[in-house]
């Protein structure tokens, strides 16, 4: 049995930082493992303009613990009035990296989001001119549409005539979570990329509500069927590079998750190499991650991978601490309740 695995250094290309104290205590979990991070804008109030995105950066740089080195790529938040020239500027001088939809009301602070689709058209245009990636969060959010089928909908009625409508537009399908939309990723051009999280790949909605409800593993968009989930292992382990890992850490002060009314978001950044080393043990393709945490990312995005290694260990069941404190309150780390057996050297 394998007892250890080298790997180029990974990359997030999906992460939640928050701001301020919260911000200052999750992000030594990311920076000690991961080299860059794609960073969501979804702040209050966004991260809307190439200044916004300006300062949040040296925030994020002026928080690393001394000696890290971690690398944060920015984004900037869609809304009906994003100014295209502002876009351009941001991404030509190399400080935004993405722009993010979110479809209004989808997650997390995302009231300011995108309610009329021909509001963006212009942005989308300068975007597919430039190369400039957009990240989607791929749900609809009228209420008539059950929550298990938000993507799927989307997929039919928003991200296929919206990349029909605007050719050569690059798009990161974010946090996928059923086969339908694996299966629309894999028919895809090279314009199109798709990540997975963590929890997607080791948890299913009986995960989350059998027994109990554990508000923990609750996100957006939410767990789907086992079925949906063994999709999504074999899109990952598979070595298509269309598939690359985004963990969508999404820390909220656990209070306000074991709540009557909790927030979605599962803080998966201290466990996410050890689970998904995990995962991809479980179908004997080890061989395969590396790609999915190293190489596939940095290729879509028109970067280059990591020159630096890390090496994870397998041996006794790894304990990671169940909380994390930070100067916001109390965090509770992502626990997948099985036992994980890699840890990072």
């Amino acid at each position: 049995m394998t007892q250890t695995l080298t790997l180029r250094r990974p990359d997030d290309w999906h992460l939640h930082l928050r701001d301020g104290a919260m911000m200052e205590g999750v992000l030594p979990s990311s920076a000690a493992h991961f080299a860059r991070a794609i960073i969501m804008p979804n702040l209050v109030p966004p991260v809307v303009t190439g200044d916004d995105a300006a300062a949040y950066r040296d925030r994020i740089l002026a928080a690393l613990p001394e000696g890290a080195d971690f690398e944060p790529l920015m984004t900037l938040y869609l809304t009906e009035t994003t100014d295209p020239d502002d876009v351009r500027s941001a991404a030509a001088c190399g400080l935004v990296k993405a722009v993010k939809l979110y479809p209004a009301g989808a997650t997390t602070n995302s009231a300011s989001g995108v309610r009329d689709f021909d509001k963006v058209r212009g942005v989308l245009e300068a975007m597919a001119e430039i190369g400039l990636p957009l990240c989607v969060h791929g749900e609809v959010t009228r209420p008539e549409i059950d929550i298990f089928d938000r993507e799927a909908v989307f997929i039919d009625e928003v991200l296929d005539p919206l990349r029909r409508a605007t050719p050569g537009l690059r798009v990161v399908m974010e946090h996928i979570t059923t086969s339908d939309a694996a299966e629309y990723a894999a028919g895809a051009g090279d314009d199109l990329g798709a990540t997975i999280t963590v929890q997607h790949l080791m948890l299913d909605r009986n995960d989350m509500l059998v027994g109990g409800i554990r508000p923990h593993y609750y996100c957006l968009p939410i767990l789907k069927r086992g079925t949906h989930r063994a999709r999504l292992v074999e899109a990952a382990t598979s070595g298509d590079p269309r598939y690359f890992i985004g963990t969508d850490s999404a820390p909220h002060v656990t209070d306000t998750k074991e709540a009557a009314c909790g927030c979605a978001g599962c803080f998966t950044a201290p466990v996410a190499l050890s689970c998904l080393a995990e995962v991809f043990d479980e179908v004997d393709a080890l061989d395969k991650m590396e790609g999915f945490t190293s190489l596939h990312g940095p290729a879509f995005y028109g970067l280059e991978p990591n020159e630096t290694m890390i090496t994870l260990e397998r041996g006794e069941p790894v304990h990671p601490p169940s909380q994390l404190e930070t100067g916001a309150g109390p965090v509770t780390v992502f626990d997948p309740n099985r036992a994980l057996h890699w840890r990072v050297r």
